[in-house]
């Protein structure tokens, strides 16, 4: 399912305008990105948290160089889905 068909699928149930649906949609996937870039967690309860995970620094290879480098830690977006939304999936 994409973006647009979720548009489609909530102006049809809703009966409110695509353009204002999408408009929210988007917004919505702003304030989440925003939230996260600050360091801040996503909580929508029934659904699921977005959060940010923190990768530890490892040592990986280039086989081409046939060298070692040093990855340093970082930060990376994450999903973590509800127990309820878990339990509707596994139906």
């Amino acid at each position: 399912m994409t973006k647009a068909d979720i548009v489609n699928e909530i102006s049809k149930t809703t009966g409110i305008e695509k353009a204002n649906v999408l408009a929210t949609i988007e917004k919505f996937m702003e304030v989440v990105k925003d939230s996260l870039a600050s360091g801040e967690n996503v909580y929508l309860r029934g659904f699921g948290s977005f959060i940010v995970k923190t990768r530890s620094q490892k040592t990986a290879r280039n086989i081409s160089q046939n060298t070692t480098i040093v990855i340093p830690e970082h930060k990376i977006p994450a999903f973590k889905p509800a127990k309820v939304f878990m339990e509707e999936v596994k139906k």
